[in-house]
């Protein structure tokens, strides 16, 4: 089954002022070629990329990673899924936003999903929760 990438991975993968997460980011990715994203993790990535970065990523260099990271499997929103988030934010009490990685996840049937906005090691609707920059 393949897993699913978070935005923090992703972004990490290309932040060049996080040179520890980035190696490690890379190559979660790196091993991981069928990994799955959704299009949450789509934008978001490209919100921090092209305003939060110093300096911001250029908007064409920008879409040339976008282009390439859509090439993944993407999990589009739907009114289904957000509904179902709802439902997982108020039953597992955890954000909006995290809830729709996790039910991106689910339907996509992953294992695991990587983020660092979760519990290590939790399990939320049949997904494994997993930090990679967890430190031991």
């Amino acid at each position: 089954m393949a897993d699913f990438l978070d935005t923090n991975v992703v972004v990490y993968a290309f932040d060049n002022d996080e040179p520890e997460k980035q190696a490690i980011a890379r190559e979660l990715m790196r091993q991981r070629p069928d990994a799955v994203i959704s299009t949450q993790v789509l934008l978001e990535w490209y919100a921090v990329v092209t305003r939060k970065f110093s300096p911001p990523m250029p908007p064409a260099v920008a879409m040339q990673a976008l282009a390439t990271l859509a090439e993944l499997e993407v999990i589009s929103a739907d009114a289904e899924l957000v509904v179902r988030a709802a439902e997982t934010s108020i039953g597992h009490q955890i954000s909006m936003w995290d809830a729709m990685i996790i039910e991106a996840a689910s339907l996509a049937a992953c294992d695991t999903v990587f983020t660092e906005d979760l519990s290590d090691g939790a399990s939320i609707r049949g997904v494994t929760v997993r930090n990679p920059f967890a430190t031991d």
